[in-house]
């Protein structure tokens, strides 16, 4: 069953009680980043692994994660080419009382982006050790989903 969280506002980002920041470089342009993180939502599926189902919503999305994980989300920031922000209202997993994630776009000056992911979070004490030994598992996710991503956007430049 469906389990609404704590809203956050954009602050939470930097407040959480839990914030796992993760940082890769890729030779895809900022504006294609932000294309395929804030516009292409469906997308999601091709270069993000964990990501089995992800349609817009009316001011956010709704994904689908293996194993049955189930997140509504509500975009909280979409600032083209530079970041985009939301935070999850609903999901079946339990013990999280607030979560909201964070994608940074920035050029780099020898070309390509640094793509930056902040995933936040409030919980039980219990819940907060769990997450942090998550860490690595999360490192791993994001660092094959960007480079995934990045070898996508190529092949669409590459073709187009």
């Amino acid at each position: 069953m469906a389990r609404r969280l704590r809203p956050v506002g954009l602050d939470f980002i930097t407040s959480a009680q839990v914030r796992q920041v993760f940082a890769a470089g890729i030779a895809a342009e900022p504006p294609a980043v932000y294309q395929a993180l804030a516009a292409d939502t469906e997308g999601w599926t091709a270069w993000y692994r964990a990501v089995v189902s992800a349609r817009p919503t009316d001011g956010g999305r709704e994904i689908g994660l293996m194993g049955g994980v189930r997140f509504t989300e509500t975009v909280l920031a979409a600032e083209q080419d530079e970041r985009y922000v939301y935070r999850v209202d609903e999901t079946n997993v339990p013990g999280v009382d607030a979560l909201a994630e964070e994608w940074r776009i920035t050029p780099l000056s020898s070309g390509g982006t640094r793509v930056q992911w902040t995933f936040a979070a409030d919980a039980p004490a219990s819940v907060r050790v769990l997450l942090r030994y998550a860490r690595p598992g999360l490192g791993h996710a994001f660092r094959d989903a960007v480079h995934t991503l990045d070898r996508r956007l190529t092949t669409m430049r590459s073709t187009a």
